[in-house]
């Protein structure tokens, strides 16, 4: 039975949570080294009875609390602890003191809401059958720091169920949010170059100018995404970047465009990978040039289990009153390294809105902006969460 005091109890530590994301606000680190960050959490849970166990090869970390009642169920809780490259513009006492780097994706709060719900748990520790491993893991911006971890095998032997949290800053204050099957896409970058013959501007008759025939492939592309996928099993195609030439006058050797792929299965991730490499070839073939297409995978699609989100669901209400949680009726096309611990281990991942109480939180900026602000008022929430999510999945499973 969930225990009706999580909330209070977390509200009364409120202070301990809310002064350690301050202090890794203040001092973010970017990709796979994140010792600061790694040593203020240590410095912070010190007093708690937890195993340690700490990564070689980045500064991700496992803390395992083993209850008191006797073996049982395992379950993995985990936060995320690299910051973005990018300055930070929110005028706060604590805002980042390292120059192009910010906590703009709310890590700083994930971990904080981590280590608040170790702190619940072991407080309870004696009556807990079973354990639970807190996740504190570098390198979620594009570093695979959650692959990195397993590979290391600090997860091993794998749990039986995981669960993260994600802030939205621009969502209402408290609902938590959760969907079955795909909540994120995957996130694949693409570079592709096209090689043609340089020359004079003036004189395009004697070059082959790589530029138009890049354009030709931005466009061949959207089409490519609108006609050949099913729109109910979306698929994106962005080419962000698009470089060629020195000078106004000079038509270049090559041309590059760099862009993002994002899907929501893995039949059409496939599809899309060549179905880009086909098109750009044939195209650049067609006006007698050629492309080289490299594609780096990123990401896998962020899978929930359904069994996890209905317990999210259930645990959320409990804690917070039916209004607080809200079932998303579509996947987002962001993408998150979490989701290689979930395909490995049944679980789930589910927002918690941070905008300030009675604001207009569709105007908050979101994520990844330099102005990303949070209601601090919330973070107690996700930490009393996450420890029920614990909490229930090891006295009752998925039941």
């Amino acid at each position: 039975m969930l225990h009706e005091s999580l909330l209070a109890e977390a509200r009364a530590i409120a202070g301990d949570i809310i002064g350690l994301r301050r202090a890794i606000h203040a001092e973010p680190e970017l990709g796979l080294d994140t010792p600061k960050t790694r040593d203020k959490v240590r410095a912070a849970l010190a007093d708690l009875p937890l195993e340690w166990r700490e990564a070689t090869t980045t500064s991700g970390l496992v803390a395992t609390l083993k209850g008191g009642a006797g073996e049982g169920r395992s379950v993995l809780l985990r936060g995320d602890m690299d910051a973005l490259p990018m300055a930070e513009e929110t005028g706060l006492e604590f805002a980042s003191t390292i120059a192009g780097t910010m906590h703009s994706c709310g890590h700083d709060t994930h971990t904080a809401m981590l280590a608040g719900a170790a702190r619940l748990l072991c407080a309870r520790a004696d009556q807990l059958r079973g354990e639970v491993r807190f996740m504190f893991q570098p390198g979620e911006e594009g570093f695979h720091g959650a692959r990195h971890m397993l590979d290391e095998g600090l997860l091993n032997p794998l749990p039986e169920a995981a669960f993260a949290l994600h802030i939205m800053p621009n969502s209402q204050h408290g609902l938590v949010v959760g969907r079955a099957g795909a909540l994120m896409a995957s996130a694949d970058q693409f570079d592709i170059v096209i090689e043609g013959r340089g020359g004079h501007a003036a004189m395009p008759h004697t070059a082959l100018d790589p530029v138009p025939i890049a354009c030709e492939i931005v466009t061949a592309l959207q089409t490519l995404v609108a006609r050949q996928f099913d729109a109910a099993d979306p698929v994106i195609a962005t080419v962000a970047r698009i470089e060629a030439g020195t000078a106004h006058n000079i038509i270049a050797d090559f041309c590059t465009l760099k862009g993002t792929l994002r899907s929501l299965s893995p039949r059409h991730r496939a599809k899309l990978h060549a179905a880009l490499t086909q098109l750009a070839k044939g195209i650049a073939k067609a006006h007698g040039a050629s492309a080289r297409v490299e594609i780096t995978p990123g990401f896998p699609v962020t899978l929930c289990d359904p069994r996890a989100v209905a317990l999210g669901e259930t645990v959320t209400t409990d804690l917070f009153g039916a209004p607080s949680w809200r079932t998303l009726d579509h996947p987002i096309m962001g993408a998150e390294d979490f989701s290689y611990v979930l395909e490995q281990v049944p679980g789930a991942m589910f927002f918690l809105g941070v905008a300030h109480e009675g604001v207009d939180y569709h105007k908050c900026p979101s994520i990844h902006s330099p102005r990303m602000m949070v209601d601090e008022a919330a973070l107690p929430r996700g930490a009393a969460l996450l420890a029920g999510l614990a909490e229930r999945y090891l006295d009752n499973g998925w039941g």
